[in-house]
C-alpha cells in the first residue's frame, strides 16, 4: 500500500470516528486525572472521539478507559464542526501528531492544530461515553 493511500485511509479512519453532536449541545463534563499523562495512544484501540470544543478532545478507547486532549491553542471551527481527521504512519496518535478540522458543508477542511499529551481521566457517574 502506498503512503498516500495509507494517509488516505488514515484520515477516513479518523473522521469515522468522529461526528455531531456533544460539542456544542452540552457542557463539558469534568474529568478526573488518573496517573500521568502519556505522550501517545494506539490508534486502533480508538473506539469514538467526541470533540468537546475548540481545545479538548476525548477519545473513548474500546476498554471504555477515556484519554482527555486539552490542544495548546484553541483549534479554529473543531468544536462548531465537530469533525477532524489526522494521518499517521505507526498504530499511535501522539501529541507531536497534527489533526485537520474536517468541514461537512461544503467539503473540505480547514485549521491543522498540534495535539497534547493524553491525560486519562475519570467521568462523572451519570456522563456518557457513547451517543
Amino acid at each position: 500500500m502506498n503512503s498516500t493511500m495509507m494517509a488516505s485511509s488514515a484520515l477516513l479512519a479518523a473522521f469515522a470516528l468522529t461526528g455531531p453532536g456533544s460539542a456544542r449541545d452540552t457542557a463539558i463534563p469534568e474529568g478526573t486525572p488518573v496517573g500521568a499523562p502519556q505522550n501517545c495512544i494506539t490508534r486502533h484501540r480508538i473506539a469514538q472521539s467526541l470533540v468537546r470544543s475548540d481545545s479538548m478532545i476525548d477519545f473513548i478507547m474500546i476498554d471504555r478507559k477515556v484519554y482527555r486532549v486539552t490542544l495548546p491553542q484553541p483549534c479554529g471551527d473543531l468544536g462548531f464542526q465537530e469533525r477532524f481527521g489526522y494521518s499517521v504512519s505507526i498504530d499511535q496518535l501522539c501529541a507531536s501528531d497534527i489533526i485537520t478540522v474536517l468541514y461537512l458543508n461544503p467539503g473540505g477542511t480547514g485549521a491543522r492544530c498540534a495535539l497534547a499529551p493524553f491525560q486519562q481521566i475519570t467521568l462523572p457517574p451519570r456522563v456518557k461515553v457513547r451517543r
